[in-house]
């Protein structure tokens, strides 16, 4: 589900503008002081791997199905999903639902798990 259209893209980058986004060597600190890891792939792209503790909500079913796994509206969030697109999209639907604390991951799942060099991850 990485190859999207360009209307997709577009989508995403107007939501991207609309909310916060943090780097990959953040999401350690920020699950750490209790973020909630949300990974907004389909069942079977989670089913192959995943951050720990990350709670999957299909970015088709977010806004139907995230009250139910967060009823907090102000509790800390990270969204995210391969490639940091349907996280940014995630990520602004909950923005648009009241949401106050959501973040999604700069590139995604995929940015999170490539070699990096700082010692801050």
């Amino acid at each position: 589900m990485d190859h999207h259209d360009e209307e997709f893209l577009r989508r995403a980058q107007a939501a991207r503008e609309r909310i916060n986004e943090i780097e990959p060597k953040q999401v350690d600190a920020h699950l750490a002081s209790g973020a909630i890891a949300i990974d907004v792939r389909e069942p079977e792209e989670y089913q192959k791997g995943s951050l720990p503790n990350a709670r999957n909500v299909a970015l088709d079913s977010i806004t139907r199905q995230i009250e139910g796994v967060v009823p907090d509206k102000d509790a800390p969030m990270v969204c995210f999903c391969n490639g940091g697109n349907r996280g940014a999209l995630a990520a602004a639907q909950l923005v648009d639902l009241g949401y106050t604390n959501v973040q999604s991951i700069a590139g995604g799942l995929r940015a999170c798990q490539e070699p990096d060099d700082t010692p801050e991850r």
